[in-house]
């Protein structure tokens, strides 16, 4: 279900997509004569987001007064084609603080996803780049099917309100058929709205996509920071462009290796591991844990409450009720950062006593929801690029065949992340293949981090990426902590590595563990 992580959804369809909202600008044009590497982006103040992608202020100025500036860069709109109609991408930037002389160039930022926008993620994060911004243009984008860089659309609010809510664990054939309908009219809605876009989200497409924006920068090679399913993006590019690549931090590894169910079981697995984290962590502190006695109590106590949710809903956010499938997008949601936790406590707390708002804030956030009840275009682009990248496509009775596996992974999410993997089915465009092929033979060093306590994307991946990307290229850094993502913890060790590499270009050792 597009309310859950989708199988290579991973990336900041959490904690950091929480701040979303989209800024950005698509057009349409005949290239025939044009060569789009020499066009030239004029830079202009960043207007404020529409509601579409969020809505929200315009972008606030860096510390010191430095001030955002976004452009739209023209790509075809199939690569193919490349003379053919051409999309905007909507890039952000803000100029590099050091001396001129100092400057290496541009560093691209994709945030993940796939759908999450990086028009406004790299602005309410941009601090935390400060030291990188000193030899480098901070970059970001819209990728194309996300915000106004032909975004996709599926359903309309009130639509999507009633998709969000509906039961996505089927119980019996009614059940069952009530989903696959539902899912169905959803696709057949994105088909309709957005079917001349739909064929061309892939992340080929958006790899190439960088490599125009890395000309169009001016720069020589890409220099780049993958998160989540930027680093998927970035393994496509590299391998595409084994020689344009610079220096390169993926962050949050997705495992190329997977198809999407082995991706999906992975992150049940990976949810429940957080999960257990969060028990461990709630129990173990001197005052008492308001929602349970011991780990087992915990984790017991919320699988009652899901269960009970699904027959007997309770308030949420007027007037819409918690229900079991917005619950668990709101565990869900929260299980991407430790410092969610202290929210999901309160939450569950609240909850158990009739109260869902808080869980149902957080599954709101998931989705790309605003207190106005208005959606941005997260999980349509989401799906529309998952459905694009993914050949494989579920079938109902598959689907209840791998149950038992998936709930020996995850007895709470389970079910969940196995019927999530319908959301495929019946798309009106053919998926690509069954995982990325990321080979970057003659690519310089990329820096690979896994983060042992990640949810969403399980650490074994980075030492897959690892390999993957070639014998020379691939270096591997391990951090032993909680939540997605490793950079964003503010690790010292974890900070120094990346810094010393895309600064001054030293590659930390293979086998660097940061905790």
């Amino acid at each position: 279900m597009p309310s859950q992580p989708q199988p290579r959804a991973r990336a900041l369809a959490a904690a950091t997509l929480l701040l979303s909202a989209t800024l950005a600008a698509c057009g349409g044009s005949d290239s025939e004569d044009e060569d789009l590497s020499a066009q030239k982006l004029k830079w202009k103040d960043c207007p404020a987001p529409a509601a579409s992608e969020g809505g929200g202020e315009a972008p606030s100025p860096l510390p010191g007064g430095a001030e955002w500036q976004c452009a739209t860069m023209k790509a075809p709109l199939d690569w193919t084609k490349p003379k053919g109609d051409t999309i905007g991408i909507a890039l952000i930037k803000a100029a590099a603080s050091g001396d001129k002389g100092d400057r290496v160039g541009s560093l691209i930022f994709n945030f993940g996803g796939p759908g999450g926008s990086g028009i406004t993620t790299l602005p309410a994060f941009g601090s935390d780049y400060a030291k990188l911004r000193t030899r480098y243009d901070l970059v970001s984008f819209d990728p194309r099917g996300v915000g106004r860089s032909a975004g996709i659309e599926c359903e309309d609010d009130d639509q999507l309100d009633r998709y969000f809510q509906q039961d996505s664990t089927p119980d019996d054939d009614a059940e069952t058929k009530k989903l696959v309908d539902s899912v169905k009219a959803f696709n057949s809605a994105c088909d309709k709205n957005s079917g001349t876009t739909l064929p061309h989200v892939r992340t080929t497409d958006t790899a190439r996509d960088l490599d125009l924006m890395r000309q169009v920068l001016g720069d020589d090679k890409l220099h780049y920071f993958g998160i989540s399913y930027g680093t998927e993006l970035g393994g496509v590019y590299a391998h595409l462009f084994p020689k344009k690549v610079g220096r390169a931090v993926f962050d949050a590894v997705v495992d190329p290796t997977q198809t999407s169910e082995e991706g999906s079981l992975g992150q049940a697995r990976g949810f429940q591991l957080a999960l257990d984290n969060f028990a461990k962590d709630c129990t173990s502190k001197a005052a008492d844990c308001p929602v349970g006695d011991t780990e087992k109590d915990v984790k017991d106590r919320i699988a009652q409450f899901l269960e009970d949710l699904d027959s007997k809903p309770v308030a949420g956010l007027p007037p819409r009720e918690l229900t079991q499938t917005s619950a668990t997008n709101g565990i869900v949601q929260a299980l991407y950062s430790k410092d969610f936790w202290p929210y999901l406590t309160q939450g569950l707390e609240e909850a158990y006593d009739g109260d869902g708002r808080i869980l149902m804030s957080l599954s709101d956030a998931m989705n790309g929801r605003d207190e106005d009840g208005k959606y941005n275009n997260l999980q349509a682009a989401n799906i529309s690029i998952n459905c694009a990248d993914d050949k494989a496509r579920y079938s109902p009775e598959y689907v209840e065949e791998k149950l038992p596996a998936f709930r020996k992974a995850s007895p709470l999410f389970g079910d969940y992340l196995a019927w999530g993997m319908l959301g495929c089915t019946d798309w009106a465009v053919e998926g690509q293949a069954d995982h990325p092929d990321v080979g970057a033979a003659g690519a310089p060093p990329i820096v690979v981090i896994g983060n042992t306590g990640d949810p969403a994307t399980p650490y074994e991946g980075a030492r897959e990426m690892a390999q993957a990307l070639g014998k020379g290229v691939g270096v591997e850094l391990t951090y032993k902590g909680e939540g997605h993502g490793a950079y964003d913890s503010k690790n010292k060790c974890v900070r120094e590595a990346v810094d010393g590499y895309l600064l001054d270009g030293e590659v930390p050792k293979a086998g660097t563990v940061c905790s």
